[in-house]
C-alpha cells in the first residue's frame, strides 16, 4: 500500500507540491484571520506576532512553489528562507514580548526589535544563497525552537486560565523542533530521497493543523 502511494506520488510530484503549498498556504491564512479577530477582541499583544507568524509562513509557501522554476529560482530560495525565518522568529517572539515590551509596540511588522529579525533573516538567507545549501536556515530554527520547547514548557507548567491552549502550543514547538530537525537529517544525509521527504511533508502538515485547532477552539472561547 505504501509502495503504490509513494509511487502515486512520484509520479505527480509537482501536483503534490503544489497541493501541499496550497494546504499550508491556506492554513496559514486561516490563522491569521482569526487570530487577528481575536487580537481585535482581546488587544493581548503576543497575538500580533503570532498572527505575523502565520503570515510569513502563509507566504513562504506561496513564493515555494510560485517561483520555484526557472528563472526565479535563485530569487525564490532567497525570499523562501526569507519569510520562513521571519514565522520562526515572530512565533518566538510571540513567547517573549512581554520581557522587551511594557505596552507592545505600535507596529508589530515595524519596530526596532522586529527589525533585527529582518537583518538575521536577510543574512541567514544570503549566506545559504552563497553556499548553495540550507543548513543555516536549518541551525537557526532547531535552535530556535529548542529554546521555544523549553518556554512553552515553563509556561504550561505554570498553568492559569489559558492551561489547555498553553499544552497544545507547547506540543506545537517540539513537533516543530522535530521537523525541522528532519528537515535537515534527510535533505543533509539523505538527498530528499522521495519516501522521507513525504514523511517529513506530512508532519509540516499536522503540525500547522494543530495549529489551526487550537486558533479555533481559542476563537470559539473568545466569542
Amino acid at each position: 500500500m505504501y509502495s503504490e502511494l509513494y509511487g502515486f506520488i512520484a509520479q505527480n510530484r509537482e501536483l503534490f507540491r503544489f497541493f501541499y503549498s496550497v494546504v499550508i498556504a491556506l492554513i496559514c491564512f486561516i490563522i491569521v484571520l482569526k487570530t487577528d479577530r481575536l487580537f481585535r477582541l482581546s488587544s493581548h499583544q503576543g497575538i500580533r506576532y503570532f498572527r505575523n507568524a502565520f503570515f510569513f509562513y502563509g507566504v513562504a509557501f506561496i513564493l515555494r512553489y510560485f517561483l520555484a522554476k526557472p528563472p526565479y529560482f535563485l530569487l525564490m530560495r532567497i525570499a523562501f528562507e526569507f519569510f520562513m525565518v521571519m514565522g520562526g522568529f515572530f512565533l518566538f517572539y510571540s513567547l517573549l514580548w512581554k520581557r522587551f515590551e511594557i505596552r507592545g509596540a505600535e507596529s508589530s511588522l515595524f519596530n526596532l526589535r522586529i527589525f533585527i529579525f529582518y537583518v538575521l533573516a536577510i543574512i541567514i538567507a544570503l549566506l545559504d544563497y552563497l553556499w548553495l545549501w540550507y543548513n543555516f536556515m536549518f541551525f537557526s530554527q532547531i535552535i530556535l525552537f529548542g529554546f521555544a520547547s523549553v518556554i512553552s514548557y515553563r509556561n504550561y507548567k505554570k498553568g492559569g486560565k489559558e492551561h489547555k491552549f498553553l499544552k497544545l502550543y507547547f506540543v506545537v514547538m517540539v513537533l516543530n523542533f522535530i521537523a525541522w530537525a528532519l528537515n535537515f537529517i534527510f535533505a543533509d544525509f539523505f538527498g530528499w530521497r522521495l519516501r522521507w521527504f513525504a514523511n517529513v511533508y506530512a508532519l509540516n502538515v499536522i503540525v500547522f493543523l494543530i495549529f489551526l485547532y487550537g486558533v479555533i477552539k481559542v476563537t470559539r472561547k473568545a466569542k
